[in-house]
């Protein structure tokens, strides 16, 4: 049996038309699930009879079984979903005054190993299908009653070029008319630079792009972030200086401050020079603890300092408001229990 949502248009086409039925049907059904919400092929009342039976017997339409939900004092939410095989993955839900933001996750656990992160200690576990990437958004659209979710952010449990393939089908539905007609310029991707993939994927889907660098020296960067041995800075600098950025676009490098380690003065300088002649701007992220955590918070005037430098040397530097510290859901804390410690719910 094939999970509908696991289909792209490319694969839907394919396997309406195996079981006899013309292209457009795929994108029939395509609207009852992810536009009128249905979920029953017996309810897709524009399809004949004798097709939707066809489709019974052969597909079915997954949803995500709601494991905890927890709710911030900042009003952001956790949501820790139980997946088919026992493990559990957590997406979070950000609102502000102007728009809504979800945060998704691609991968239980991660295997990228990055030492400041706690779902990279956690280990990796499997690939998300692109049911179960999709099925995060959905499910938090119910929960919120169709609120309007303004932006996608790709940046939850796992790293998402290293789930390639159901990547791109779950944007195929994410970004399709018949899917949930998100735009790519609403989504941003986070990575820690799988380089090979960020061409592959720009290709086709013109998202943000977020690159996780953390460090302005492959010393430092090689001592939390293991990835760097195989894509170093160098290489991800001229990478980005050759990607084909529109005119309004900018790379956003993403530079988590770990106190004592990568905040000092230097540190900022360094990265500016770095970064010297690529369109981009800064997110600068203040490490959010938990226990166990290798690192600490950096000082508020280290946080300060850091961004007027780099401001002075001509970037756009924000410094990420952290929400959702209370219940473990702000950058980098995104981790089950259950997986920290190798379990499944049976």
């Amino acid at each position: 049996m094939i999970d509908f949502k696991d289909l792209d248009p490319e694969d839907g086409v394919q396997f309406v038309e195996s079981l006899g039925m013309e292209p457009f049907r795929f994108y029939q059904v395509m609207k009852w699930i992810y536009k009128k919400r249905v979920e029953d092929f017996e309810m897709m009342t524009d399809i004949p009879r004798g097709m939707r039976v066809l489709l019974k017997e052969n597909a079915y339409i997954s949803s995500l079984k709601i494991h905890s939900h927890l709710t911030s004092k900042d009003e952001s939410e956790k949501f820790s979903f139980l997946l088919h095989d026992g493990f559990i993955i957590e997406s979070v839900f950000i609102p502000s005054e102007r728009r809504s933001t979800v945060c998704i996750s691609t991968q239980v656990g991660c295997r990228m190993g990055c030492s400041f992160c706690y779902t990279g200690k956690m280990g990796f576990s499997r690939n998300l299908t692109p049911a179960e990437i999709v099925n995060q958004i959905l499910y938090i659209k119910d929960h919120k009653k169709n609120r309007l979710i303004h932006n996608i952010v790709i940046m939850g449990m796992g790293e998402p070029l290293d789930n390639f393939e159901n990547l791109v089908k779950s944007l195929r539905i994410i970004t399709h008319q018949s899917g949930l007609s998100i735009s790519p310029r609403r989504i941003t991707l986070s990575t820690c630079g799988i380089l090979p993939k960020i061409p592959e994927l720009l290709k086709e889907f013109s998202v943000n792009l977020a690159i996780s660098l953390n460090a302005s020296t492959n010393e430092k960067r090689n001592e939390i972030m293991p990835v760097n041995r195989k894509y170093p800075i160098d290489e991800i600098i001229k990478l980005c200086k050759d990607l084909p950025i529109g005119r309004r676009r900018r790379i956003t490098f993403e530079y988590v401050l770990l106190g004592g380690f990568n905040d000092r003065e230097s540190n900022a300088r360094m990265l500016g020079k770095l970064l010297s002649g690529i369109r981009s701007k800064v997110n600068l992220i203040v490490f959010n603890s938990y226990p166990g955590a290798s690192f600490r918070e950096p000082e508020e005037n280290s946080i300060r300092r850091f961004q007027e430098i780099l401001s002075s040397m001509g970037y756009t530097v924000t410094i990420r408001e952290s929400r959702g510290r209370d219940i473990y859901a702000a950058c980098g804390q995104l981790a089950s229990f259950h997986l920290k410690n190798k379990q499944k719910i049976s």
